[in-house]
């Protein structure tokens, strides 16, 4: 018997072919006694009865066959498949009765006496009979995959009752080679707790979780919520961890979105699903208007964020992608990405140039001429820049103004910086040099009026250099993971997240903002360390050990994004916050009575000094050109009173050190 359903389970298209032919014929036979309830009737009219078999049948037979009816897998069948059904037999019962009496009847062949009904009880009955055939072979599989429950099937818990759990969950039911049985549910919509989605019971909430993860035994849990935050799932996580049992996940929405994985995947939790938020809101309305049918160029375009600023812009339709960077690697990777998954219409350049050669870029604007300018192009590891202060300057300072110099030369309609928030209340080079570029931006938004902005936020997950491809390889070697401070925090977002807010960014500008992320709450370092251990199926001091080094030269112990004084407002998107401040780099700091200002003490002894950004900034960059980074460092200090460093005279220390001394909770206040 059970070999017999299992015959039955494998029944493919061309076999159904035939069990169609075979009802079909039988149908009108069944229907006509049904009718007459008399066989002698059914001799009487046994020729027309055969000749509308045959040309009904054949009718039948040609719409299923257009509506798709024999290109359906029936083991997996579900409401899409009798959708297919209902829309093929309904179809196949009004051709039917159509036939039967504006051609059938008045050219003889149904007689008079004939029971004008039988083409409404054949549609009927070939309906039942076709439907029950198909899905009789989906309740056999559905029944081979109970009958296997109890031998290798493990039980598991689907936490979230919505799209992706129900898709997970018949994913489940018809690949039993995955070994896993959905036993439950786990949802706080009270209105799903006792309900049944595909057969599976919503068992209860996320409270319950605990104890339903006892009473059902549970071997696995699939957390089946890609819009869920990083918090819920870090909550999930650690009660399976308590409990010893194992957790996947279904991947962000942004994967979804971006169509690199499918809701009905599930795969191991990531760094990035314990640190997510909500998914980004995006007004695609104004983002198109940006950008469809533009030229756009992205500076930096082989890099971390630049590249991811490339795939999404690719999305929105320009007529032109214009990929600038300084390495031909970077650059090749990225347009070869882009080149094999195509999108009509969009054009992909790649152009090798160092933003700091003037001409050379020059030639590329007006070669191009795009309208949108994103400049993600800059030099950014903090302890590198701290011993090669020329090359932060020359690249991050020179390469912007180049940038925002052509931009109005070739009237560029909209220019977007990204910049850092180790650019407030700068430690290092690299954020000293960024904060700088900042300005050159904004100076430039306010003497010609253009749409030039920037966007400032903070670390982002994966990118090159950052702490988790530096912890991921510390671990793959054993250990230690090393992290600078016990108490170092820092702001962390995904990347596709900050890309896709820096668009949003990009849209609302006049000139001369500057946008901030909402970055949420900074995380300890440390804990993102211990994250990755966890997920790696470590434990810490037993397999592997985190050794504190003490902050580099630069670093700090946290990060901000304000600086004192700036005028915060909320924009109409909720993670996105424009910040309003003053151009801060000719303002005199006080040093107490009958001392000095930081601009005397620093400037004096150098010639032709004098009071406006660009003239500071032409110096600032003949400094580093000629390699006086002494004479740099004390620069940095005019341009940005809030630059800090040991190699600051004492005195220029002590002045700008209560601008420093600011707390995570005052800025986050502010």
């Amino acid at each position: 018997m059970k070999k017999r359903l299992e015959m039955l389970s494998r029944l493919r298209n061309r076999d159904l072919l035939i069990v169609d032919i075979l009802l079909i014929s039988l149908a009108p036979w069944i229907s006509f006694y049904i009718r007459t309830e008399s066989l002698h009737e059914l001799r009487l009219y046994i020729n027309p009865l055969a000749i509308f078999m045959v040309l009904d049948g054949v009718c039948k037979l040609a719409i299923f066959y257009v509506t798709g009816l024999y290109a359906q897998y029936w083991r997996y069948a579900s409401v899409q498949e009798l959708a297919t059904l209902l829309r093929a037999t309904i179809l196949a019962a009004i051709a039917e009765v159509i036939l039967f009496f504006v051609v059938f009847t008045p050219i003889g062949i149904i007689p008079y006496g004939f029971p004008r009904s039988l083409p409404v009880l054949d549609g009927l009955l070939g309906m039942l009979l076709v439907g029950a055939m198909r899905f009789t072979i989906r309740l056999v599989q559905s029944w081979q995959t109970r009958s296997d429950e109890g031998f290798s099937m493990k039980p598991a818990l689907i936490v979230g009752a919505g799209v992706a759990g129900a898709m997970i969950v018949k994913e489940l039911q018809v690949n039993r080679h995955l070994g896993l049985l959905p036993v439950g549910y786990i949802d706080d919509n009270l209105e799903k707790v006792g309900k049944s989605i595909h057969g599976v019971p919503v068992l209860g909430t996320l409270k319950e979780f605990p104890k339903l993860l006892k009473l059902h035994h549970a071997q696995q849990v699939i957390i089946a919520m890609p819009a869920a935050s990083g918090k819920k799932v870090r909550e999930v996580v650690q009660v399976c961890k308590e409990h010893g049992v194992t957790s996947k996940i279904v991947p962000a929405l942004f994967e979804i979105l971006r169509g690199t994985a499918r809701v009905d995947q599930f795969r191991n939790i990531q760094l990035e699903d314990l640190l997510r938020r909500g998914p980004v809101k995006t007004d695609t309305k104004s983002v198109v208007a940006l950008l469809h049918e533009s030229r756009v160029m992205v500076t930096g375009a082989g890099g971390s964020i630049g590249s991811e600023v490339c795939r999404q812009i690719k999305e929105f339709g320009p007529t032109e992608l214009i990929l600038v960077g300084h390495g031909e690697n970077s650059i090749f990777r990225i347009a070869q990405e882009l080149t094999e998954h195509p999108k009509r219409g969009v054009s992909i350049r790649t152009v090798i140039a160092d933003i700091r050669d003037k001409d050379r870029m020059d030639s590329v604007f007006a070669e191009y001429k795009p309208n949108v300018v994103f400049h993600a192009a800059a030099h950014k590891h903090v302890p590198l820049m701290e011993v090669n202060i020329s090359e932060a300057v020359t690249n991050n300072v020179l390469g912007t103004r180049n940038l925002v110099e052509l931009s109005e030369r070739h009237a560029v309609q909209r220019f977007v910086m990204v910049s850092s928030d180790k650019a407030v209340n700068p430690t290092s080079v690299m954020g000293v040099s960024k904060r700088i570029a900042e300005l050159i931006v904004q100076d430039a938004a306010k003497r010609v009026g253009k749409t030039f902005v920037v966007v400032r936020f903070g670390n982002v997950l994966g990118s090159s250099g950052s702490v988790v491809p530096v912890f991921k390889r510390q671990i793959e070697m054993g250990g230690p993971i090393t992290v600078t401070h016990p108490e170092v925090k820092r702001y962390f977002m995904t990347i596709p997240e900050a890309v896709q807010l820096v668009l949003q960014a990009a849209t609302m500008g006049t000139g001369g903002e500057t946008f901030v992320l909402d970055m949420g709450e900074q995380i300890p370092v440390v804990e993102l360390a211990r994250d990755m251990i966890r997920l790696n199926g470590l434990e810490e001091g037993r397999d592997i050990d985190i050794v504190f080094t003490g902050l580099r030269q630069g670093e700090k112990m946290y990060e901000e994004l304000f600086y004192e004084g700036d005028r915060i407002e909320r924009t109409s998107h909720d993670k996105i916050m424009v910040c309003h401040s003053r151009m801060e780099h000719d303002v005199p700091v006080s040093m107490g009575e009958g001392q000095v200002s930081i601009h005397q003490h620093i400037v004096s002894g150098i010639p032709g000094y004098e009071d406006s950004l660009a003239m500071d900034v032409d110096t600032i960059i003949e400094a580093a050109h000629q390699g006086s980074e002494s004479i740099v460092t004390r620069l940095f200090v005019k341009l940005v009173p809030q630059f800090r460093t040991p190699d600051i005279a004492a005195d220029a220390d002590e002045a700008i050190a209560r601008m420093n001394d600011r707390s995570v909770h005052h800025i986050a206040k502010t």
